[in-house]
């Protein structure tokens, strides 16, 4: 059988500052066509079907992939098929998967369902993954001890010096580099914009879009050791 993946997607429009959002396309275009041939994938967001994707990153990625995920016949009938994350029962996964965009800091983050479902993932030992500001959806899982999973354990997300370089400190509620930090995490990250990708027992986390296809090659590499 092959192993089965869940991609989880903000279901967030609006920034803080009334501006259009959502999730990032390559951070889940890029991924899911490394994983795609190799594991069945099902997509979820807080509100289930096509959670809104950021008009942004529509514009700026113009890549094969990235294009060919926006019109891809399995693809919009998964998102139309999302499941709502209250839906999702982690037994049926072998690993989770968090895209980014700033979505995820306004609702993953402080969602309760969603604290439990990661938590409920990383107990079992399973991979629990998310890229750039997708981290900020495990910043309420906790491990078999109650802790943050971040605690003692070395993580990445976009960083600080990212976001005041792309002018969005203020969209958000609270940066995920900071965060990672105050939960205890050990943070590191690559020069800007440039790829980095860390794993620390089976917390997996990429530090930005162009972190996204090396992430999704590391949660192969290790399905197909499981």
């Amino acid at each position: 059988m092959s192993p089965r993946v869940l991609f989880v997607y903000t279901s967030v429009e609006k920034n803080l500052l009334d501006q259009p959002t959502g999730w990032y396309l390559p951070e889940a275009a890029h991924p899911y066509y490394v994983l795609a041939p190799h594991a069945e994938i099902d997509f979820a967001a807080p509100k289930g079907p096509n959670p809104p994707v950021d008009q942004y990153s529509v514009q700026t990625f113009k890549d094969d992939e990235s294009v060919r995920f926006l019109s891809d016949e399995t693809v919009k009938n998964k998102f139309a098929n999302a499941k709502k994350l209250s839906e999702v029962n982690s037994a049926d996964y072998d690993a989770i998967f968090y895209i980014g965009g700033h979505g995820p800091v306004i609702d993953l983050a402080s969602d309760p369902v969603n604290a439990k479902l990661a938590s409920d993932f990383f107990r079992a030992g399973k991979i629990t993954a998310a890229v750039c500001h997708g981290p900020a959806a495990l910043v309420g899982a906790t491990d078999a001890n109650g802790q943050p999973i971040f605690k003692g354990r070395e993580a990445t997300s976009f960083s600080d010096a990212e976001e005041i370089a792309v002018d969005m400190v203020k969209v958000i509620p609270f940066l995920v580099e900071d965060r990672i930090k105050e939960l205890g995490g050990i943070y590191n990250a690559a020069e800007p914009f440039a790829p980095k990708v860390i794993i620390s027992d089976n917390l997996y986390t990429g530090q930005n879009p162009a972190s996204a296809k090396p992430l999704g090659e590391e949660i192969l590499k290790a399905l197909k050791k499981a």
